[in-house]
């Protein structure tokens, strides 16, 4: 169903709420109607009230240990021979992962709502450690889906779950990845709507999840724009994130929004080939569609069946974007481009091995762009890399790819 919304977002002052220009909305089922509209009634309530930032805030930085830090990597930039690299440190949060941000703030949202039982849908699984972390440290049962091809490929991330309590649960249809998983964890929804609450783990869904997980991010660009201009008194030339549904890089390009000399660049994963099914680049030959529950671009065969994606990286391979990216990259605000799996896996041993800094592998995309644009520009110009993640996860995916097993 379509959400006829009129009323303005107090936090997207001059849109309609939950549209970001053409993008955006409801599309759901009647049955999950009341539940959207409580919990957007309830954020909003959440954010008029000053104890609950407080609680937030202190959680934020006495359990997720925030603020992160904005690290100049001197011998990347070195290495590179170009612009100055600084490097925004979400991958020492707990947990390893920005997804922390956003858990800890549905989480104390699900607790004013009444909601003792938490369902999250992951990828990577780096949402859903932080789900299963945020459940443990509130009391909560907490049911995690994921796709079995991604359990294969994080396990790791599926232990870690199961040891903080939560249960997790396999997903066989489709590609087994993160789209069936995101299936599965609306239909637990929609039979369980009064007692639960959905964590969803990006900027997508229906309204007001793209607003709502985005604000919970807001504050990697909050503090990488004061810590920039406290070491350069100036800011940076562009902002790199990686781009899957879009949390991370929504929460670096913010607060630069209305910079306009400072670039925002999105990298999408380029896969091992341009023909559909074989990347999950969306603004590379996707186009505009609806896919759970919002209106954004889709990649999508000429009958309009979802196509498969493929990345070496698990929480990139996702066949849609957040509506506000999509918005942003039809204005030309922000521009998004790619990388594929072996120039990650190349960006990964780069990092690795210049700053003794392994990312995530969805993260090492926004390096390797780093790495292509750094040394077209002058010594002067400044880049920012939003480095969402850790790599400990991926160490099996690595070993494989780089063929590492045994290496000294």
């Amino acid at each position: 169903m379509v959400s006829g919304m009129e009323t303005l977002s107090e936090t997207t002052p001059q849109q309609v709420a939950g549209r970001f220009g053409a993008y955006g909305g409801r599309y759901v089922p009647e049955t999950l109607m009341a539940a959207l509209e409580e919990l957007e009634h309830a954020y909003a309530e959440a954010q008029k009230n000053p104890a609950f930032h407080a609680r937030l805030d202190d959680l934020l930085h006495n359990y997720a240990g925030r603020p992160t830090p904005l690290y100049h990597a001197a011998r990347l930039t070195e290495h590179l021979g170009g612009a100055k690299i600084y490097l925004k440190r979400e991958d020492l949060l707990h947990t390893g992962a920005h997804k922390i941000n956003n858990c800890i703030g549905q989480g104390l949202l699900a607790q004013r709502m009444g909601k003792q039982r938490i369902i999250a849908e992951t990828g990577a699984g780096q949402h859903g450690v932080a789900t299963a972390t945020v459940c443990a440290l509130l009391g909560m049962e907490c049911v995690v889906y994921m796709g079995e091809e991604d359990m294969q490929r994080q396990e790791l991330n599926v232990l870690r779950m199961r040891l903080l309590g939560a249960e997790v649960r396999g997903v066989s249809s489709g590609s087994k990845t993160l789209k069936d998983a995101i299936n599965e964890a609306m239909r637990d929804w929609v039979t369980n709507v009064r007692t639960t609450h959905y964590l969803l783990g990006s900027v997508l869904g229906a309204h007001p999840y793209p607003m709502m997980v985005r604000d919970f991010h807001r504050v990697i660009s909050k503090e990488a724009k004061r810590q920039i201009l406290e070491k350069e008194n100036r800011l940076p030339s562009a902002i790199i994130a990686c781009v899957g549904g879009g949390s991370n890089a929504i929460g670096a390009f913010y607060e630069f929004i209305p910079e306009k000399d400072v670039r925002l660049i999105g990298v999408e994963a380029g896969g091992n080939g341009t023909t559909l099914g074989m990347h999950a680049a969306r603004f590379r030959g996707g186009s505009p569609g609806v896919l759970q529950g919002t209106y954004s671009y889709v990649l999508q065969d000429d009958d309009g069946q979802v196509a498969l994606t493929h990345s070496v990286s698990a929480g990139l391979d996702y066949a849609s974007i957040g509506p506000e990216h999509a918005a942003l990259h039809d204005s030309g605000r922000a521009e998004y481009t790619l990388a594929t799996d072996e120039q990650a896996l190349e960006a990964t041993v780069t990092l690795a091995r210049t700053e003794g800094i392994l990312p995530a592998l969805e993260s090492a995309h926004a390096v390797a762009e780093c790495i292509r644009l750094a040394p077209t520009l002058g010594q002067h110009e400044i880049l920012v890399v939003n480095l969402s993640g850790r790599g400990d996860k991926d160490m099996g995916i690595l070993a494989r790819e780089l063929k590492l097993k045994g290496a000294r």
